[in-house]
């Protein structure tokens, strides 16, 4: 019956004329979106000759990486705000060159600012607008997809107040510094710039130890933000034990750590400074080394992460002895984070890009986001208009994955997990508007434009 009804309803004018007008809506929105290829697999690339893991040059890399952070935009000498980059092994115009031919393959490349060694901190507006300056000119000079926040030791700290409410200075001029950034770049290139973070574990999960100093000081930044990050992959390694939601304490190094780990930024955490709304599935990666040799701890042998991620999907059974919040898990879980694609070529770590075979045998080629776009059809809302309140139907049987609602800026507005192919979907306290849904079930995006009276 649901099958006939839908053949129906795709015959109609009605229908045709929905989706016409879809399209118009996702040419202008995919572009503004910008979103990052998704199943992601990001990696970290060295801007320095390391003997132990060598420059690799940049249009070189393993085809499987689609998202490259590069390592790292760092302050001028004698500042903590002023931003410089400069291609270490190649000239200028043939970096820019690479990172173009690696773009026309429909990968993004990122500059990470920050790194272990490099502290940022934005004390006034003067710093602040310094910062604001200077990374505008790194990424329009190299023609960057996006911005990485790599910051760690004392670039990101907190004294007081709370989550969504912070009072340290130099943590509101960074916040204020990265919403002008991302502004300045729409309003240059007309697409939004992409926003990816990879926190040390103490600044994020160790909100639930504690809240102060380092210790979930990226919580602030990560909520004030929350609408713009398109990936945060924590640093699952150098880490001490932590925290998982059901209020046992888990290792470094092991499967069960992975899956604590990110269901606790997905699902969110109470803090003494309030609670952490976690983030969608969509957007969490693992990150972990590429072997035992690229970081001083955390390693995971590639079995034990495979088994974790598929845990986390759904596609696996459970592998330790932490038990998923959420039944059903999380088919959308976005991707992997390594550092790095430098230690990862080597034959000696592990085997030639062993992290990326694994990202491979977990999700499969790696596929951009716009080779996986369907314009509403197979899965929909209706009526549309209304004055909030959709039906969702679907001719899948079993449907299982989230809707992600966004206004007409870009910024996401609502956000549900589902397993059923019909349900009622309550936007009624949305501000009347245009929007579009983005629904993901697990293999492929449906967009749909909404009109709410």
């Amino acid at each position: 019956m649901l099958n006939s009804f839908l053949l129906h309803y795709f015959k109609s004018n009605k229908a045709r004329a929905i989706i016409n007008s879809t399209l118009l809506f996702i040419c202008i929105s995919v572009t503004s979106f910008s979103q990052a290829p998704n199943p992601a697999l990001i990696g970290y690339f060295h801007n320095w000759q390391d003997a132990n893991a060598p420059y690799i040059q940049l249009d070189q890399l393993d085809s499987r990486y689609n998202i490259i952070d590069i390592a790292f935009a760092t302050p001028a000498q004698g500042t903590d705000y002023n931003m410089v980059f400069t291609p270490d092994q190649v000239s200028v115009p043939v970096f820019q060159s690479q990172i173009q031919n690696l773009q026309a393959q429909g990968k993004k490349v990122l500059i990470s600012i920050g790194g272990a060694n490099a502290t940022v901190s934005l004390d006034n507006i003067m710093e602040r607008d310094s910062f604001i300056s200077s990374m505008n000119s790194i990424i329009n000079t190299y023609g960057f997809d996006g911005l990485d926040i790599d910051l760690e030791g004392s670039s990101v700290t907190t004294s007081g107040g709370t989550i969504s409410s912070p009072t340290d200075q130099k943590l509101i001029h960074l916040i204020d510094a990265i919403k002008q950034i991302m502004l300045d770049y729409y309003t240059t290139n007309n697409r939004r710039l992409l926003l990816t973070m990879a926190p040390e574990t103490a600044f994020v999960q160790g909100g639930q130890s504690a809240y102060g100093g380092i210790w979930g000081a990226y919580l602030p930044l990560i909520n004030a933000l929350r609408d713009s990050i398109e990936i945060l992959h924590v640093q699952l390694y150098n880490s001490g034990s932590m925290y998982g939601l059901d209020g046992n304490i888990y290792t470094q190094g092991t499967a069960d750590f992975i899956v604590a780990q990110c269901e606790a930024v997905i699902q969110g955490f109470n803090t003494s400074g309030g609670f952490f709304a976690g983030l969608p599935a969509s957007k969490i990666a693992v990150g972990l080394p590429a072997c035992s040799s690229a970081a001083g701890g955390g390693f995971i042998d590639t079995i034990q992460v495979k088994a974790a991620i598929n845990y986390l999907r759904g596609n696996g059974p459970q592998v330790g002895s932490y038990t998923l919040i959420q039944s059903g898990a999380y088919p959308n879980f976005r991707g992997m984070m390594t550092w790095s694609i430098n230690w990862d070529a080597l034959a000696s770590c592990g085997t030639s890009y062993e992290y990326a075979n694994n990202f491979e045998q977990i999700f499969g080629t790696t596929t951009s986001l716009e080779n996986t776009i369907t314009i509403a059809s197979e899965s929909y809302l209706y009526p549309n208009p209304s004055t909030g309140i959709f039906t969702f139907i679907s001719a899948k049987n079993n449907f299982k994955g989230e809707i992600n609602v966004f206004n007409i800026l870009g910024s996401l507005v609502f956000t549900k997990s589902f397993a059923s192919n019909n349900f009622v979907l309550d936007l009624e306290k949305m501000p009347a508007g245009v929007y579009i849904a983005n629904i993901f079930d697990g293999e492929k995006y449906y967009f749909q434009k909404l009109i709410i009276e």
